[in-house]
């Protein structure tokens, strides 16, 4: 059996934010997937109508704050009894309560660094190009505009889809092509 190939993509513009999230809910219970929402600002229950996962961020930052402590405490600990040790004040060479700050730093700096390319990852980007990109109507979504994208495959008549969004309230439907002129 040959897998479908999904280079095309039905948009919907939709007027408010709560008809864009009615119609994704009602076109996520059809049996559609892999559809994408576009706003200017995040939608109130939009991951839910996507049927999103729960976010992976949290676990992200804790392996990068993890990560910054064992560092910190590994490269202290190096430094302050195998490499150079210096006794100061009768301090012991492995003096944890003094290594707190940078240990707490380190920590900090990690998470923040592994949430920053994390989300880069998760987000897929940067993504210089999608054929969304293409459509002069699509601009919109980055001002005042609520869009709907649902891929369907190359060869399969569109025509039924529109209908369907269109019943749901979309005033502006249209197909993209990721071909390339």
């Amino acid at each position: 059996m040959e897998a479908k190939v999904l280079d095309s993509w039905v948009m919907a513009e939709f007027a408010t934010p709560e008809a864009l999230v009615s119609a994704t809910q009602q076109m996520r219970e059809k049996g559609f997937q892999g559809m994408d929402t576009y706003s200017p600002y995040p939608l109130h229950g939009g991951s839910e109508a996507l049927g999103l996962p729960p976010s992976r961020v949290p676990f992200i930052a804790l392996g990068g704050g993890l990560t910054g402590m064992v560092t910190a405490l590994t490269m202290q600990t190096w430094m302050n009894t195998v490499d150079y040790p210096l006794n100061v004040g009768g301090r012991p060479l492995l003096s944890l309560p003094a290594w707190v700050p940078i240990t707490f730093e380190l920590s900090v700096l990690f998470a923040a660094f592994g949430i920053f390319f994390g989300l880069l990852g998760l987000s897929k980007l940067p993504q210089p190009y999608h054929p969304a990109f293409e459509s002069e109507e699509f601009r919109s979504a980055s001002t005042h505009g609520f869009w709907l994208s649902i891929p369907h495959p190359t060869g399969t008549d569109a025509a039924d889809v529109k209908n369907q969004l269109t019943a749901l309230g979309a005033t502006h439907v249209t197909v993209v092509s990721g071909e390339n002129e």
